[in-house]
């Protein structure tokens, strides 16, 4: 299955390609996710949470960049977790792209994602799997964008706290039910303005 995603950095592709490189800084950033271990520069161990209905999908795995171009800001990665309970696994392949906007950053996200196991039946509704990963991109994205802010705020302040950092909120499995009923309501929403001719 592949995932087009994209989203805006506000910061010029300089400050953000770096950003966006260290895995510590973005893991934080990641709904639901957990760095476990950073095993080398290019290779981490993590854990992502999902949580569909009653139902807990928690992956931890293993990521690895396998590409870096910093001519062109693109990156390449190999990532794939096994689901605590066994019921089943998950791998991507991601390529991200930073492309110049201004003063801003857009950036590019495609994964081809695999699930196997009885996982695999959330997979069957390409569609719904196709808007909650754009909501937990956008949501990833407000982390992230409130996180350089942050990072710009104390780089510009006098003193020893400079380099200090806001703490990070205990993990939350990501819950992709209430996502699921968010995309449901905004697919009726639609539809009703179709039928009554509304643009």
């Amino acid at each position: 299955m592949e995932l087009k995603n994209e989203f805006e950095v506000s910061a010029p592709v300089e400050q953000a390609w770096p950003f966006l490189l260290d895995v510590t800084s973005v893991a934080e950033c990641v709904p639901g996710g957990e760095l476990l271990e950073k095993v080398n520069n290019r290779s981490f161990k993590g854990r992502i949470s999902v949580k569909l209905g009653p139902v807990l999908l928690a992956f931890e795995g293993i990521a690895n960049f396998t590409n870096i171009d910093e001519t062109s800001h693109c990156t390449h990665v190999e990532a794939q977790g096994t689901d605590k309970k066994g019921r089943g696994t998950a791998k991507a392949n991601v390529a991200m792209q930073l492309i110049p906007n201004g003063a801003a950053t857009k950036v590019l996200i495609v994964t081809d994602l695999q699930l196997a196991g009885s996982v695999a039946q959330y997979g069957r509704a390409a569609g719904l799997i196709a808007e909650v990963s754009q909501h937990l991109i956008d949501e990833f994205a407000a982390n992230l964008n409130r996180r350089i802010g942050s990072s710009s705020a104390a780089a510009a302040t006098d003193g020893a706290n400079s380099s200090t950092t806001p703490p990070h909120p205990a993990v939350q499995p990501i819950s992709a039910w209430k996502l699921a009923l968010r995309v449901l309501s905004n697919s009726i929403a639609r539809l009703l303005k179709g039928l009554t001719g509304n643009a």
